[in-house]
């Protein structure tokens, strides 16, 4: 048996009250004016208080009330829309005694249907002079405190819905994050791309260095996995002649969370023929200084602590220089493992079994003393051939790979290759994968004979790159946490 709160009673009471009165506590089709209320209060904010005695327009807004002060026979009350909140003046001269009655049995949290005349208050407010009054919906919960909202900031991501009632800064991120995505389908779109769909069940793991998450198809008694990457199937589509695609989509990693990390995102790969990393590089910078322009009519935004400057050129350093320049270790140079595993020992860097090569011992290197440090964008290329297995050997020094991550405010944002299509190679790098999961890398890639087939037919040189979305959207909507623009983060129970 639920128990409800002294208000939660009130308010059922209420509900029955409007049925009693043949009113429908939970609404119907109400049709509004094209204009929000935003849209309205921009349209007369500039005119002066005397001027409205000749303006009669109307309109008819619908939205939950979010402030009401009561006062005899006129009230004023606040509705809130997806634009924002407008205010409504109420009179029992303007509605009549039997609608205003109405009006004074609403709560905090109601959902109300207002046709109005446009006005301007004497503090030189926008309102709507309320003409036709009509309930919707009874809100049969209370609404937060009004000055506080949900604090908890757990409840905050648990109960998105609330949170998007109570907090603009909320519903800014989740209006901003659909125009980014829009402004980058435009972006690639309009670059020559194809935007395709690919499974998000299989039977392998491939494209990334990531633990899975495992399901069960009951018809075929198979175990398969959610994606961890778009890049294969893409990369197929290479080979099938479409030659410019890109997917914006969800994949899942079983991985721990933490403000930048969500066991589920959304990821956008891009795959272009007879491109390269340069290529690369050249479409994510004006990618990012696209969105900055066309969303935000600005290029520096402020991130995790950071000021991040979009514009100009950005910086480009390979890995081993951006060691050397922190450590004055040179691993250019052909150091043995025997002699990195030292130097690990010596920098307290802990070497795992399955880490115990030159290339991994770099990465380690990069990784404590390199990748926080990068606060402009910069792209990091000259990735070890170990933690690369499906980007073409550099032609110079094949110990490296042709792959660059950018890095903004010391978090990565994209990764790229100069695509790998020599089948025997790749067969060659999935075998070492293997190698590495038997010492105990379980995020190693399987080994994929249909895209080993694939890649013999001929796949054209490529390059490839892959985009956190949302990390993206932190930088642009200024967030520093992931759950601030995923409107459904995953939680813990309650229990938990």
């Amino acid at each position: 048996m639920r128990e409800f709160s002294e208000q939660e009673l009130v308010r059922r009471e209420k509900k029955d009250n409007l049925i009693e009165k043949g009113i429908d506590p939970f609404g119907k089709k109400f049709d509004r004016s094209e204009l929000y209320s935003l849209d309205i209060k921009e349209k007369y904010q500039d005119i002066p208080h005397d001027d409205f005695e000749n303006i009669n327009d109307t309109y008819i807004i619908a939205g939950r009330i979010m402030f009401i002060r009561k006062m005899g026979k006129a009230s004023f009350f606040s509705i809130q829309d997806k634009k924002g909140k407008i205010q409504v003046y109420i009179s029992i001269n303007d509605v009549g005694e039997d609608t205003y009655n109405l009006f004074k049995t609403a709560d905090l949290g109601d959902i109300v249907g207002i046709k109005g005349k446009v006005m301007k208050t004497n503090t030189g407010e926008v309102t709507l002079k309320c003409l036709e009054y009509t309930h919707l919906v009874k809100s049969l919960r209370p609404l937060p405190e009004k000055f506080h909202g949900l604090t908890d900031i757990e409840e905050r991501y648990r109960r998105r819905y609330v949170d998007l009632i109570m907090n603009e800064e909320a519903r800014r991120v989740a209006l901003e994050r659909p125009k980014i995505i829009r402004c980058i389908q435009n972006f690639m779109d309009n670059e020559g791309f194809i935007e395709v769909e690919t499974p998000v069940l299989t039977t392998l793991l491939t494209g990334a260095s990531a633990r899975p998450f495992v399901t069960h198809h009951n018809t075929q008694d198979l175990d398969m996995y959610m994606r961890i990457a778009l890049e294969i199937p893409l990369k197929k589509l290479l080979v099938g002649g479409l030659e410019a695609v890109y997917e914006i989509g969800r994949v899942f990693r079983n991985e721990g969370m933490d403000p930048k990390h969500n066991p589920e995102f959304t990821l956008m790969e891009a795959y272009l023929a007879y491109s390269d990393l340069e290529g690369m590089m050249e479409l994510t910078e004006k990618m990012f200084k696209e969105i900055a322009e066309k969303v935000y009519g600005r290029y520096v935004f402020n991130w995790n602590g950071e000021v991040i400057d979009l514009s100009g050129e950005w910086k480009k350093v390979s890995m081993v220089e951006a060691i050397k320049e922190k450590t004055g270790i040179d691993f250019k140079q052909n150091i043995t493992l025997e002699e990195a595993l030292k130097l690990a020992e010596e920098h307290q860097i802990e070497v795992l079994e399955h880490q115990k090569s030159v290339g991994h011992i770099i990465n380690l290197f990069f990784e404590k003393y390199v990748e926080e440090t990068l606060i402009e964008p910069t792209f990091l290329y000259g990735h070890p051939i170990e933690i690369s297995p499906l980007t073409k050997k550099n032609h110079d020094d094949p110990r490296f790979v042709d792959r660059f991550e950018l890095f903004i405010g010391g978090k990565e944002f994209a990764n790229a290759y100069t695509e790998l299509n020599d089948p025997d190679d790749q067969l060659e790098r999935f075998e070492n994968q293997l190698k590495e999961r038997d010492l105990g890398n379980d995020e190693a890639n399987d080994i994929d004979m249909d895209f080993i087939e694939a890649l013999e037919y001929g796949m054209p040189p490529a390059g490839g790159i892959g985009y956190g979305i949302d990390r993206l959207c932190m930088l642009f909507t200024e967030q520093d946490s992931i759950r601030d623009v995923i409107l459904f983060p995953t939680m813990k129970t309650k229990n938990q």
